[in-house]
């Protein structure tokens, strides 16, 4: 199955800027078969593990999260951009290689202890759910790992998030 999905995963080259080769995993999510093994093989790593709750990160990790969420029978939670969420948030700020960018988080999105997985398509350098680990924490969540589709590994985000605290199905 991790043979289908790598030659499913394309490279776009120059994208979102010039240098940039960008992992679509839109091919995965759009082929049925392939994507329920995904979300199968997720289901299997995570199950047993007790998640309260599945944080999907904006906008593909809510690809992943929320199937995985019903199938382990946890709520869903999900990080947006500034604005996006209809409720009061709480919200992180942190550095990208052109500047800043933040996140925002349901000020109520969690209970204190409660058992937290952390999905999103790709890891890159880590920066992103580096931020969301911070709200988690700052809402008293127990943050259990992240999980990726893929991993870049080459941009070192499993050693800035903690290298025993990434689970990815696929490496680069």
């Amino acid at each position: 199955m991790l043979d289908a999905v790598r030659a499913a995963i394309r490279d776009v080259p120059d994208f979102p800027k010039p240098g940039i080769v960008f992992k679509d995993i839109t091919p995965v999510l759009s082929d049925g078969p392939l994507f329920r093994q995904v979300i199968d093989a997720l289901v299997q790593r995570w199950r047993g593990e007790h998640i309260a709750k599945v944080v999907g990160i904006e906008s593909r990790g809510f690809c992943f999260a929320a199937p995985l969420a019903y199938a382990l029978g946890a709520g869903l939670t999900i990080v947006r951009k500034p604005g996006k969420l209809p409720w009061r948030t709480i919200r992180e700020a942190y550095a990208l290689e052109y500047g800043e960018a933040v996140l925002e988080l349901h000020e109520d999105a969690f209970q204190p202890g409660d058992r937290v997985l952390v999905v999103d398509d790709v890891l890159a350098t880590g920066g992103t759910a580096e931020a969301v680990g911070r709200l988690l924490r700052r809402q008293h969540a127990q943050l259990i790992s992240y999980s990726f589709l893929a991993e870049l590994a080459f941009l070192g985000g499993a050693a800035r998030l903690g290298a025993g605290n990434v689970h990815a199905l696929l490496t680069y």
